[in-house]
């Protein structure tokens, strides 16, 4: 007798709705309110991210080997922690009890669902960002790329170091802003829906471009707010990431709603 394992059956895909600037504002709001009501889940959710970056900076990050790790390691790491923290907000919103068993068991199990999916894509996009970002440099930099960077920073106050910087900063911003939108909705759509990873990462793209503007300022706040973050020693991630992930999951609400 074969034991056949019940499976959910599939969700309708949401549709998407129209935002506004005070959208933006109302889910900050909202995710600064989450993080008040249980501090102690974003601590842990962002320690994650803290220790390791305390951990690259004490091992070398600047060593081949560990820029591959990271790559590797850290990407499939950071979907779950971000999984962590729209589950803390879900449970909030729905007024449920928030218990470290349950919370965590709600991670546990989307091992087995389409989150590690979005993790492996994750280590593809960011394996490629490095490939690409070593290249750039190699062709702008020339022979001087054969330097010592760690000892000669003079390098980059050249016309071909100038232009690097340049290149570098718009060519990152370009593949950040695309990651933000394959991820920004589909990661808490994943965990609230039964929809495979390619439609989710599909719809949160056709979100963000029917809500462009906005879409471009909520990205450019989580940059700039998590550069000013990075400014004591990583300690501002502690508040600024669990924040922000609170934040995201209320624009998501916001921005995608159920057919009727």
């Amino acid at each position: 007798m074969t034991q056949t394992v019940d499976t959910p059956p599939p969700s309708q895909i949401p549709l998407i709705g129209t935002l506004g600037m005070a959208d933006i504002f109302a889910a900050l709001k909202a995710g600064i309110y989450d993080f008040r009501r249980a501090p102690q889940f974003g601590l842990f959710f962002s320690a994650v991210y803290v220790v390791i970056g305390f951990g690259l900076i004490t091992l070398g990050a600047g060593h081949v080997s560990w820029v591959l790790a990271t790559s590797l390691g850290f990407p499939l790491a950071a979907p779950f922690a971000a999984v962590g923290l729209y589950e803390v907000s879900r449970r909030l919103e729905n007024g449920q009890p928030l218990v470290w068993k349950d919370v965590l068991g709600v991670v546990w199990q989307e091992r087995t669902r389409q989150i590690p999916w979005m993790g492996a894509i994750i280590v593809i996009y960011f394996l490629f960002w490095t490939f690409l970002a070593h290249m750039l440099f190699a062709l702008t930099m020339g022979l001087s790329a054969m330097r010592n960077v760690m000892t000669s920073f003079d390098v980059f106050l050249t016309a071909e170091g100038l232009r690097m910087i340049g290149l570098e900063l718009v060519v990152g911003a370009v593949l950040a802003f695309l990651l933000f939108a394959m991820t920004v909705v589909s990661l808490p759509l994943l965990l609230e829906k039964e929809i495979d990873f390619i439609t989710a990462m599909l719809l949160s793209i056709r979100t963000v471009a029917s809500n462009l503007f906005v879409m471009l300022v909520w990205a450019a706040m989580i940059a700039i707010l998590s550069l000013i973050a990075l400014a004591p020693a990583f300690l501002g991630l502690m508040v600024v990431l669990p924040v922000l992930g609170h934040a995201t999951w209320h624009l998501y609400r916001r921005v995608l709603y159920d057919p009727v």
